[in-house]
């Protein structure tokens, strides 16, 4: 997946405890990227985008991403997309957060319950964590960090909230790298970036990418989800010339403890 993980959090837990569960997430994260890294060669995945087996000859995960990124696509009108220009198969918007989710699935069922977890810059939050600071997550400047302008561009606060991840998608950091699945090989660049808040992290994963693709649709595509799943998920966007849009919820995260 080529992309760091990081967990902080508190226990009472012992530590060799602690260190054998966190042990068993990060092989969780590692057999993930045995399959699905596109930058391992002998990957199935990348074995597959070669045309070199099946998905029937890969490990049987590799059929469920498939067919999890299918409804993924039908629930974003067809914003978020698993195929590249080139017409094979690419499920990184999904199997990192997917990846994300079942690590601390790991960590919540053996008792760790209070932490979070920074996947590559997508955040999820434990379902039981301390309440206060911990539920409020910076938002980062659609720069990179290496820039000395990089920093905090707002702070969502998820006290009082079922919300327990954000993620953003943007150009800061990798460039050009979501296409729009609608004009064919085009990139999507009519945002700098796109966050979203959401009950978890693989939706708010997956919208990211989805409503950096819409572009200029990308609110009209948010509340008409909303509308249909009530504070599902909450949206902020930040065009080409820094100007910031939103969806209608989002301003209900802007208060600070």
């Amino acid at each position: 997946m080529g992309t760091v993980f990081r967990f902080v959090g508190r226990t009472d837990l012992p530590e060799d405890l602690v260190n054998k569960v966190i042990d068993e997430a990060v092989s969780v994260l590692h057999e993930a990227d045995q399959i699905f890294s596109l930058y391992k060669h002998d990957s199935p995945l990348s074995k597959l985008a070669r045309g070199e087996c099946s998905v029937n000859d890969c490990p049987e995960v590799v059929s469920t991403t498939w067919d999890q990124c299918e409804q993924w696509t039908e629930l974003t009108d067809g914003w978020f997309s698993p195929f590249t220009p080139e017409h094979t198969f690419d499920p990184s918007g999904l199997v990192k957060t997917w990846a994300a989710e079942n690590a601390a699935n790991v960590l919540e069922r053996n008792g760790l319950t209070d932490f979070a977890m920074n996947a590559g810059g997508d955040i999820r939050l434990s379902q039981e964590i301390a309440s206060g600071v911990p539920l409020q997550i910076g938002i980062s400047k659609p720069i990179t960090i290496a820039s000395p302008d990089a920093g905090v561009l707002t702070v969502v606060n998820l006290n009082g909230t079922a919300f327990r991840a954000v993620a953003t998608s943007g150009t800061a950091e990798r460039g050009d790298h979501i296409w729009n699945p609608k004009l064919g090989s085009a990139w999507a660049n009519s945002s700098s970036q796109v966050t979203v808040v959401a009950n978890d992290v693989i939706t708010a994963d997956v919208w990211a990418t989805a409503l950096f693709a819409a572009g200029t649709n990308a609110l009209e595509l948010v509340e008409k989800y909303n509308l249909a799943n009530p504070n599902q998920i909450a949206v902020l966007i930040v065009g080409l010339d820094g100007e910031l849009t939103a969806s209608k919820n989002f301003s209900s995260l802007l208060n600070p403890i």
